[in-house]
């Protein structure tokens, strides 16, 4: 991996958001309120509604995706785009010398991702990935937990996310269902960042996965009403073995009438811990030792500010020429652990998960989004 280009100039990053949907509020919510970033440009390919999120806002500048790129002051690129769009302008973001923050999944595919990862390696840039909800107060809290050993050695997982799908409250479901989607790439970003950031790397998985229904219909909004096909599967049940031995049992699902989402439970020798919803950044943690009547609650500890804590902390690790927590390569770890649990599902076999993702530091606890350090 090569070395990154040394931090340039001082005060506050510039940041330019591309894609004006639905996550930019809550990512800008969030960015417009840390002293450490600046947002100068919201883009879109839609302008309209590049300019509608900039005035919301109070950004000076919205256009098309090259005033982003062509902006001399934004530094950190935020990639909010659909999937499929999100390799190809993080890779223009590359060629024009900017950092980039992309919504997950990472790629769609290892190809794309991996040659990303090489461009942005060669040029000296940064390159961070969703879901930064393992840098809060409750997953970070967990984290410390585990790392003190109140569970011991940890050994096994269970995850489970089911909802009967986004169709029922989503404005526009489809591309949800679509080739880089379903349950499993959607949510499985944030139950295997979990589960990597307490075992380790996964090193194999075997998985079955089904569909059972070929067209899903729009409940809400403007298109209520509106057909659409379903191209993945929408129930994955899927197996994980981490580099240190640990194992886990991971379902994702569309298909289940009762919701039952961010039940994540990591068993050690000593205990189990029950971890909030990985699709948040708040939330108590609980502990059950052998002989205990009831869980213990602990109160998670630490900033929970919502989207847009990575891109604060690779922010700041960009002045300070340290690493950042949420990189490119633990996203393309977990894109590579998605993608050999979809070949498993087609295959019926274990599949070998090649990549490694690098160990994140902890976020000290008094890591504060809120102060001004730059």
């Amino acid at each position: 991996m090569s070395p990154w280009t040394p931090a340039k100039g001082q005060g506050p990053v510039g940041v330019a958001v591309v894609g004006a949907g639905n996550i930019s509020k809550q990512y800008l919510d969030s960015l417009t309120t840390f002293p450490d970033v600046r947002v100068h440009v919201i883009a879109d390919l839609f302008e309209d509604a590049a300019a509608a999120r900039a005035k919301e806002y109070g950004i000076e500048t919205s256009g098309g995706v090259d005033e982003a790129l062509n902006h001399p002051d934004v530094e950190i690129i935020v990639n909010l785009t659909i999937p499929a769009a999100h390799v190809e302008v993080a890779t223009a973001a590359v060629n024009a010398g900017k950092h980039v923050w992309t919504e997950k999944p990472f790629s769609l595919d290892r190809e794309s991702g991996l040659g990303l990862l090489k461009a942005a390696d060669a040029a000296g840039l940064r390159l961070g990935c969703a879901p930064d909800t393992f840098l809060g107060a409750g997953l970070q809290t967990a984290r410390r937990l585990i790392d003190r050993g109140d569970i011991g050695t940890p050994l096994t997982a269970m995850t489970t996310f089911q909802t009967p799908g986004p169709e029922s409250w989503h404005p526009n479901p489809a591309f949800l269902f679509q080739h880089g989607a379903g349950p499993l790439f959607d949510m499985g970003p944030y139950y295997l960042t979990a589960l990597v950031q307490t075992f380790g790397s996964v090193r194999r998985v075997a998985a079955m996965g089904s569909k059972s229904r070929e067209v899903r219909v729009i409940g809400s909004g403007p298109r209520l009403g509106e057909e659409f096909t379903v191209d993945v599967p929408t129930h994955v049940s899927a197996m994980a073995q981490f580099e240190g031995g640990a194992s886990s049992h991971s379902v994702f699902s569309f298909e289940s009438p009762r919701q039952r989402v961010g039940f994540v439970e990591i068993t050690g020798t000593e205990a189990t811990i029950s971890l909030p919803d990985p699709n948040y950044f708040a939330g108590d943690v609980r502990l059950w030792h052998a002989g205990d009547d009831d869980w213990t609650v602990v109160a998670a500890t630490g900033p929970a500010t919502g989207r847009g804590m990575g891109v604060l902390d690779m922010a700041r690790s960009l002045r300070a020429g340290v690493p950042h927590r949420a990189t490119g390569h633990l996203a393309y770890h977990v894109l590579d652990t998605m993608v050999s649990i979809s070949e498993s599902v087609a295959s019926g076999t274990f599949i070998n998960v090649e990549s490694s993702a690098p160990a994140s530091p902890a976020l000290p606890e008094d890591w504060d989004p809120a102060a001004s350090t730059l």
